[in-house]
């Protein structure tokens, strides 16, 4: 598996001077990050926004419009 970013790199650098983990793992994921140019930092993907529910502002906006239409039939108006 790839790094991600240069901090990650260190890290692992870290966990091997520490003893963490083998020399071969930090190799394997070196070899397979190849030479590509890394970003300092990776940031976590945003979430989706949930959706929101329809507010009752539209709904009452409509019913409104319904009322005034048929005030405006009863009355006669156009």
């Amino acid at each position: 598996m790839p790094f991600k970013s240069k901090a990650q790199r260190r890290k692992f650098a870290a966990l091997l001077v520490e003893g963490e983990i083998t020399p071969e793992t930090y190799e394997e994921w070196n070899r397979s990050t190849g030479g590509k140019k890394l970003p300092e930092r990776v940031k976590p993907k945003k979430r989706a926004k949930a959706t929101r529910k329809k507010s009752g502002r539209k709904k009452s906006a409509r019913k409104n419009a319904t009322r005034k239409k048929a005030a405006r039939r009863a009355s006669g108006a156009r």
